[in-house]
């Protein structure tokens, strides 16, 4: 199907591209100008083509449409799904059709006035120090993956590193003697973070026993795998998912309850600084937030904990 735009806002000679066609160049400005994730991207482009479809479902065939239309697509959204995830699609949309007014297929933004739906605020999930411990010494066995499992878990909590940061370090990134990593963060932002004792032994462990890396296969991530901290046993650049399932499974072998991800091992390395009496601000930095309101979040969790630990132990804490 091809989605077109009214010439007379449009003002364009090159044609009705198909929805396809749109799609590949905004997933392309998403990966090159944006720099954004694999992860980002999918998002992304799967919360198009539900939009897309929403509009072939009421045989809508141009992307030039009233803000009435975007009224009835999110009200039709907000009776599907929640808050959050409907706040991430009128994100993905907004950001669809910006692209589409500076590349000059479209006049007009409808998504100009349209409010994200506000987001229903949680507290990040963390694990504790206790958990955190067992996790750490999971991995049991000396074969170079579980050495390489080993190192990754060590590094996420450590550092605090989302994990496209982690997939993404290539050798270079690492300067062992000065025990710091450089990260391409967010919006393509460098920064330099200290990696502690344990990540430095298990991340000198895995280099040593990964030597020479196999020649990539022919999979979606080769071409610089050789150039990649962490790879797959194949040779290729380890995936986001993949990190995802190494986790997962460590996790359950430690008998963590609960579910965790790597997002999990971030969080909890930011909220056991701050219990620790580290500075919000170099909180901050360390987790490549661009806003300090951000990484306040994390106060509330050492709040609530500061409030629990007070009412069990003050003798006049409790009402009579």
């Amino acid at each position: 199907m091809s989605y077109t735009v009214k010439r007379s806002f449009c003002g364009s000679k090159r044609g009705n591209p198909s929805v396809e066609e749109y799609l590949e160049n905004f997933r392309n400005y998403l990966e090159f100008e944006k720099n954004c994730s694999p992860h980002t991207i999918r998002n992304y482009i799967s919360d198009l083509r539900q939009y897309l479809a929403f509009l072939t479902g009421r045989e809508i065939k141009t992307l030039e449409i009233d803000r009435l239309t975007i009224r009835s697509w999110l009200a039709d959204l907000q009776r599907k799904i929640g808050k959050n995830s409907a706040g991430r699609k009128v994100a993905s949309v907004r950001g669809f059709y910006r692209y589409l007014l500076r590349e000059g297929h479209i006049r007009l933004n409808p998504m100009e006035e349209v409010s994200i739906p506000k987001a229903e605020k949680k507290l990040p999930k963390f694990f504790s120090v206790d958990d955190v411990f067992r996790l750490m010494e999971a991995p049991k066995k000396d074969n170079k993956l579980v050495i390489r499992d080993r190192a990754i878990l060590e590094l996420l909590y450590s550092s605090g590193l989302r994990v496209s940061e982690l997939t993404g370090l290539d050798i270079s990134d690492i300067n062992m003697k000065a025990e710091m990593i450089k990260v391409l963060g967010k919006g393509s932002k460098e920064r330099m973070i200290p990696i502690g004792g344990k990540a430095i032994e298990a991340l000198k462990a895995y280099m040593e026993a990964k030597k020479e890396p196999p020649k990539p296969s022919k999979g979606e991530n080769k071409g610089r795998a050789s150039e990649a901290v962490f790879l797959n046993y194949r040779g290729d650049r380890l995936t986001s998912r993949s990190v995802a399932r190494i986790v997962e499974k460590y996790l359950r072998k430690a008998g963590v309850p609960g579910r965790g991800s790597p997002h999990t091992l971030r969080h909890s390395f930011a909220t056991h600084l701050l219990d620790s009496g580290a500075d919000l601000r170099g909180i901050q930095e360390l987790l490549g937030h661009a806003s300090l309101s951000t990484t306040q979040k994390y106060t509330h969790i050492t709040t609530d904990k500061l409030m629990e630990v007070y009412d069990k132990a003050h003798p006049r804490a409790k009402k009579s």
